[in-house]
Formats: structure tokens, sequence, C-alpha cells
């Protein structure tokens, strides 16, 4: 049986205009199949980031096809690139991007109501995710209360609350230490597994790595490796 696509680059290359172009992308043809954890590896520098954000729709390729769930991003105007990243794509930054004045149910809450839930509904399935990953007792705290495991953890479920079916994160353990980080992939992988989902990592580091079904290794803008079922 032949496993769907659920993101699909095609000779893909992007480079960056300047009085020196900086090429970041170099012709990156890679498939990840539907409902698996894939991590994307390599050294700073390596393309990695450019490499989700061309995934999430939040920047457009030099040269060659991305396509998500079936739809073509190539040439898409604004407002549908807007529109995708809203329903169907969820983002986890290293950097958490969480709101300091709102709680962290209500951080969730957010991405939750873009879809028409009222504030009362919203605020309740947020409040199942951040307990999903093990938060009961913090939904009320505010990220400046928060450790960096709970910041995350909170950021992921954000993500998740969208109901989007592709999670993209961008060096999720970045800034945690390697208990906390390996206990926030954990979280993200079992949450990932429970729905279905499909998860791509960018990471430089390679205990990411344990548990991926794919990992991707780029080197100066290009696939150097690609290592299936990683883990037994």
């Amino acid at each position: 049986m032949t496993t769907a696509v659920a993101v699909r680059f095609a000779a893909v290359s992007k480079v960056y205009a300047g009085p020196v172009p900086v090429r970041a992308l170099t012709d990156v043809t890679l498939e990840v199949p539907e409902g698996s954890f894939t991590v994307i590896e390599g050294p700073s520098g390596s393309g990695k980031s450019t490499l989700l954000a061309l995934a999430g729709g939040l920047d457009r390729a030099s040269a060659g096809s991305i396509e998500v769930l079936g739809m073509c991003l190539d040439g898409l105007a604004e407002r549908r690139l807007r529109a995708y990243r809203r329903d169907h794509v969820g983002f986890v930054f290293q950097d958490f991007k969480l709101l300091d004045v709102l709680s962290a149910v209500d951080n969730v809450a957010l991405a939750v109501a873009l879809h028409g839930l009222p504030t009362r509904e919203a605020r309740a399935r947020s409040r199942g995710l951040l307990e999903e990953l093990g938060l009961n007792g913090r939904s009320e705290a505010h990220p400046p209360e928060l450790s960096g495991g709970e910041k995350q953890r909170t950021a992921i479920a954000r993500a998740l609350g969208s109901g989007a079916r592709v999670i993209l994160a961008d060096e999720p353990t970045a800034n945690l230490d390697s208990h906390t980080g390996a206990m926030v992939m954990a979280a993200l992988r079992n949450a990932i597994c429970a729905r279905g989902a499909t998860a791509i990592v960018v990471s430089h580091d390679l205990r990411v790595a344990a548990g991926a079904d794919h990992v991707v290794r780029l080197t100066d803008g290009r696939v150097v490796d690609w290592t299936e079922e990683v883990h037994a």
C-alpha cells in the first residue's frame, strides 16, 4: 500500500536577494509521508529553517514546486496563503511566541477561536489540550510564570488547537535543557501520533531525532542523507 505524501518539495531552491545573493537551498527534492514524524537536521546555516518557512507558506521558493496536503503553494495569492496557514498548518517556535498578557489557556484559545468557536467553547477545548500535554493546574498562569518546558508545551497546544494536519516546529528544544527538551519532544510526538497528523521538526540537536520516523540531513542547502524508520 502506497503511503500518501503530506509535504512534497520538487527541485526547490531559495536565493535571498542582496548585493551578494545568498543561496539557502539548492534543488531540494523531498517527500514527507502523511502521519509521519520527520526531523530535519544539520548545522547552522544549512537551510533547515528556510525549508520549514517554505512549507509553512511564510516564504516563497525561488525555483521548484511545493505541495502540502495536495495544495500547490506556488504562486498562491497572499490572501490564500494566510488561509492556508490558518486552516492547515500549526507552528512551534524556539522562542515560544506566547503573549505575556494572556494566560496559557487564552494563548491557546486565540488559535482555537480563529475557527469560529465561541469563547467559552474555545477555552474549554484549550484547557483540554493543556491537560493532555501535562499542564494540569497551569492553564491560568501567564507565560512569565511558566518554566521553559511549560511554555513550549503551551505553544504545542496552541499549534494543535487550530486542528492543523501539519505541525512545523523550528528548533523547539533550543532554549531547553536536555531533560526538559526530551519531555517536550515526547509530548509532541504523542500528540501528533494520537491525531494522525504530520510533523516536521527542524533541529541541530541529534538527540531530537530519537524516535523519529524519518531523519533528513541538510548540508549547505542540499539534502545529503535520508534515513527511514529510525526507531524500532
